[in-house]
């Protein structure tokens, strides 16, 4: 088992490869953005079958990079380790930008869970990935329908 000091070095890790991820997600590249998951990883999308394995989640990045004005960024806010500093779970925020229809630039927000482990090699890896949406602001009935909305990749 890990003491306070291994946790502290963990997480500290853990904390740069999200800060990774989030740039190679703002950079487009998508063979960088999976990178981040493990092979055998789990995407949860709200209102959608879990997308299961690298390849369909290599897909689901590649389709959702392809719509007009797609951005997306994240902020991890907490991380729990794992005594043996080897699992850990995030919590935090995204932000998904993108343009309607008409050209319209919409911002969904929303809150999202990572669980981590780490690799044979020691580097951690994505292996379950769920969000869901906030609420729709009120005046925002302009923005696609929500299971339009939730065929975006963010988290």
């Amino acid at each position: 088992m890990g003491d306070k000091r291994d946790m502290d070095r963990a997480r500290a890790e853990l904390e740069r490869v999200d800060a990774m991820w989030a740039a190679a997600a703002a950079g487009r590249d998508v063979e960088r953005i999976v990178s981040f998951w493990a092979d055998d990883a789990i995407v949860i999308p709200p209102g959608q079958l879990a997308i299961i394995g690298k390849d369909a989640i290599r897909d689901y990045v590649t389709a959702s990079l392809k719509i007009p004005g797609f951005s997306i960024q994240w902020k991890t806010t907490r991380f729990t380790i794992a005594r043996a500093c080897d699992l850990a779970y995030g919590v935090g925020t995204n932000q998904v930008s993108f343009n309607d229809e008409s050209g319209n630039r919409l911002t969904l927000r929303g809150k999202a869970v990572t669980i981590w482990r780490t690799d044979s090699g020691g580097a951690w890896k994505c292996v379950v990935d769920i969000w869901n949406d906030d609420p729709p602001p009120v005046a925002s009935s302009r923005a696609k329908s929500p299971r339009q909305r939730r065929k975006l990749f963010h988290r």
